[in-house]
């Protein structure tokens, strides 16, 4: 996120800056004046069976800039879901402001897993891309698609994504 500030002149200008900037960053740190984000469940149908996350969806722009930004911790069964819809796009992320490590899961518009991206590396500002369109990505921290054997061609259940097609 990013805090839009107002030029004046004079000496008190540089001062004025720098307080602001404090107070964005104490109120995103600590999350004080944000709404928190819609919560929901997402299950992860692997080789190893049904795996489902108490997720956050980040679902405006606001929400999707700051992500898991300046978070400390993230409990195993959960997770944060950026969705971007219909039409599929390639999908870019990074990990700047974000302490927590993560495996960032890329899902198509039919919740099939497109690709994983395991182990994120805290505070890289490294640009980390879906390499291909997807509808969503799926943030888990990391190591946790591994210990569920989550792979590409898995299947994510949500509301986000289309049912998959019916079996005749």
């Amino acid at each position: 996120m990013q805090a839009r500030l107002t030029v004046t002149r004079g000496r008190a200008a540089p001062h004025a800056a720098l307080f602001a900037f404090l107070v964005s960053f104490l109120l995103l740190s600590v999350g004080v004046g944000l709404a928190d984000m819609r919560r929901d469940k997402l299950t992860l149908v692997t080789a190893t069976g049904e795996h489902t996350f108490e997720i956050e969806i980040a679902e405006t722009p606001e929400e999707k800039a700051r992500g898991l930004m300046f978070r400390r911790s993230l409990a195993d069964n959960a997770g944060m879901l950026f969705p971007y819809g219909p039409p599929a796009q390639e999908a870019t992320m990074w990990m700047r402001n974000t302490y927590i490590s993560l495996d960032m899961v890329f899902i198509r518009d039919d919740g099939v897993v497109h690709r994983i991206e395991h182990g994120t590396e805290p505070f890289s500002e490294r640009v980390i891309s879906s390499e291909g369109p997807v509808s969503a990505v799926l943030e888990l921290k990391a190591g946790i698609a591994s210990r569920i054997g989550l792979k590409a061609g898995d299947r994510a259940i949500h509301a986000s994504f289309k049912a998959p097609p019916s079996k005749r």
